[in-house]
Protein backbone atom coordinates (compact mmCIF):
# COMPACT_ATOMS: atom_id res chain seq x y z
CA UNK A 1 0.00 0.00 0.00
CA UNK A 2 1.11 3.35 -0.92
CA UNK A 3 -0.07 6.14 1.42
CA UNK A 4 0.73 9.89 1.02
CA UNK A 5 -0.25 12.53 4.44
CA UNK A 6 -0.69 15.95 2.83
CA UNK A 7 -2.81 19.05 3.53
CA UNK A 8 -6.46 18.73 2.06
CA UNK A 9 -7.59 20.94 -0.50
CA UNK A 10 -10.31 22.64 -0.77
CA UNK A 11 -11.93 19.44 -2.95
CA UNK A 12 -10.68 17.06 -0.80
CA UNK A 13 -14.35 18.50 1.93
CA UNK A 14 -16.77 16.00 0.69
CA UNK A 15 -14.43 12.93 1.36
CA UNK A 16 -13.73 14.70 4.72
CA UNK A 17 -17.13 14.93 5.54
CA UNK A 18 -17.97 11.11 4.40
CA UNK A 19 -15.06 10.54 6.65
CA UNK A 20 -17.19 12.35 9.50
CA UNK A 21 -20.08 11.02 8.92
CA UNK A 22 -18.62 7.22 9.43
CA UNK A 23 -17.21 7.98 12.71
CA UNK A 24 -20.45 9.76 13.69
CA UNK A 25 -22.66 6.25 12.73
CA UNK A 26 -19.27 4.68 14.42
CA UNK A 27 -20.24 6.70 17.58
CA UNK A 28 -24.32 6.26 17.02
CA UNK A 29 -24.63 9.99 16.63
CA UNK A 30 -24.70 10.76 13.22
CA UNK A 31 -28.13 12.99 13.80
CA UNK A 32 -25.56 14.98 15.48
CA UNK A 33 -23.78 16.24 12.47
CA UNK A 34 -24.93 19.44 11.54
CA UNK A 35 -21.62 20.58 9.50
CA UNK A 36 -21.73 20.73 5.53
CA UNK A 37 -19.07 20.38 2.76
CA UNK A 38 -19.59 24.45 1.97
CA UNK A 39 -19.17 24.95 6.00
CA UNK A 40 -15.69 22.78 5.86
CA UNK A 41 -15.06 25.03 2.74
CA UNK A 42 -16.02 28.18 4.22
CA UNK A 43 -14.24 27.92 7.65
CA UNK A 44 -11.24 25.97 6.15
CA UNK A 45 -10.27 27.45 3.26
CA UNK A 46 -11.82 31.32 3.39
CA UNK A 47 -11.47 31.67 6.75
CA UNK A 48 -9.12 30.14 7.88
CA UNK A 49 -10.17 28.51 11.21
CA UNK A 50 -8.74 24.87 10.62
CA UNK A 51 -6.09 23.16 9.19
CA UNK A 52 -6.89 19.66 7.79
CA UNK A 53 -4.39 16.77 6.80
CA UNK A 54 -5.73 13.83 4.72
CA UNK A 55 -4.31 10.09 3.98
CA UNK A 56 -4.20 9.55 0.55
CA UNK A 57 -4.04 6.18 -0.70
CA UNK A 58 -3.88 5.12 -4.13
CA UNK A 59 -5.38 8.38 -4.91
CA UNK A 60 -8.44 8.02 -2.68
CA UNK A 61 -8.60 9.70 1.05
CA UNK A 62 -8.80 6.91 3.63
CA UNK A 63 -7.96 9.46 6.58
CA UNK A 64 -7.93 13.01 8.06
CA UNK A 65 -6.64 14.95 11.09
CA UNK A 66 -8.19 18.11 11.84
CA UNK A 67 -6.43 20.94 13.97
CA UNK A 68 -6.44 24.38 14.88
CA UNK A 69 -4.88 26.80 17.23
CA UNK A 70 -5.57 27.83 21.21
CA UNK A 71 -4.29 29.68 23.06
CA UNK A 72 -3.20 28.24 26.67
CA UNK A 73 -2.96 31.39 29.50
CA UNK A 74 -0.28 28.97 31.07
CA UNK A 75 1.43 27.44 27.78
CA UNK A 76 0.51 30.11 24.52
CA UNK A 77 -0.56 28.79 21.14
CA UNK A 78 -1.48 25.35 21.66
CA UNK A 79 -2.65 22.80 18.59
CA UNK A 80 -5.75 21.22 19.22
CA UNK A 81 -6.49 18.12 17.45
CA UNK A 82 -9.97 17.88 16.82
CA UNK A 83 -10.21 14.93 15.06
CA UNK A 84 -8.18 12.10 13.46
CA UNK A 85 -10.14 9.46 11.38
CA UNK A 86 -9.35 6.43 9.62
CA UNK A 87 -11.73 4.78 7.42
CA UNK A 88 -13.08 1.43 8.85
CA UNK A 89 -11.12 -0.89 6.00
CA UNK A 90 -7.74 0.95 6.40
CA UNK A 91 -7.71 0.88 10.11
CA UNK A 92 -4.39 -0.69 11.38
CA UNK A 93 -2.28 -0.38 8.51
CA UNK A 94 -0.40 2.74 10.05
CA UNK A 95 -2.57 5.72 8.66
CA UNK A 96 -3.89 6.45 11.95
CA UNK A 97 0.06 6.79 13.49
CA UNK A 98 1.10 8.80 10.21
CA UNK A 99 -1.46 11.33 10.61
CA UNK A 100 -0.84 11.39 14.21
CA UNK A 101 2.82 12.07 13.23
CA UNK A 102 1.81 15.03 10.82
CA UNK A 103 0.02 16.89 13.71
CA UNK A 104 2.64 16.71 16.13
CA UNK A 105 5.14 17.73 13.61
CA UNK A 106 2.83 20.58 12.35
CA UNK A 107 2.61 21.31 16.14
CA UNK A 108 6.29 21.27 16.47
CA UNK A 109 6.89 23.47 13.11
CA UNK A 110 4.38 26.39 14.84
CA UNK A 111 6.72 26.07 17.61
CA UNK A 112 3.32 25.48 19.85
CA UNK A 113 3.36 24.18 23.56
CA UNK A 114 1.64 21.50 23.60
CA UNK A 115 -0.43 19.68 21.37
CA UNK A 116 -3.83 18.58 23.09
CA UNK A 117 -6.85 16.43 22.18
CA UNK A 118 -9.92 14.43 23.72
CA UNK A 119 -10.16 10.80 23.54
CA UNK A 120 -13.25 8.87 24.60
CA UNK A 121 -12.52 6.51 27.56
CA UNK A 122 -13.95 3.48 25.86
CA UNK A 123 -11.08 3.62 23.28
CA UNK A 124 -8.99 1.85 24.84
CA UNK A 125 -6.63 1.11 21.84
CA UNK A 126 -6.48 5.02 20.86
CA UNK A 127 -5.17 5.67 24.41
CA UNK A 128 -2.64 2.68 24.43
CA UNK A 129 -0.99 4.14 21.58
CA UNK A 130 -1.20 7.60 22.74
CA UNK A 131 0.36 6.72 26.31
CA UNK A 132 3.07 4.48 23.93
CA UNK A 133 4.26 7.63 22.68
CA UNK A 134 4.86 9.60 25.78
CA UNK A 135 1.12 11.77 25.72
CA UNK A 136 -0.35 12.32 29.24
CA UNK A 137 -3.28 11.71 29.82
CA UNK A 138 -5.29 13.43 32.01
CA UNK A 139 -7.72 11.70 33.85
CA UNK A 140 -8.98 13.81 36.38
CA UNK A 141 -10.46 16.49 33.62
CA UNK A 142 -13.65 16.36 32.32
CA UNK A 143 -14.95 18.13 28.71
CA UNK A 144 -17.72 20.77 29.19
CA UNK A 145 -19.96 21.68 26.21
CA UNK A 146 -22.23 24.01 25.93
CA UNK A 147 -24.86 23.25 23.22
CA UNK A 148 -26.85 25.99 21.32
CA UNK A 149 -30.00 25.93 23.01
CA UNK A 150 -28.31 25.97 26.45
CA UNK A 151 -26.04 29.03 24.73
CA UNK A 152 -29.30 30.87 24.03
CA UNK A 153 -30.89 30.22 27.82
CA UNK A 154 -28.41 31.56 29.21
CA UNK A 155 -27.84 34.46 27.09
CA UNK A 156 -31.54 35.14 27.90
CA UNK A 157 -31.36 35.17 31.57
Amino acid sequence: MEYQIREAKREDMPKVLELIMELAKHENAEDQVEISVKDLETEGFNNGNFKCFVADVDGKLAGMALVYFRFSTWKGRTVHLEDLIVTESMRGTGLGGALYNQVVKYGYEHGVKRVEWVVSEGNKNAIEFYENTGADIKKNWYTVHMNENVIKKNIEK
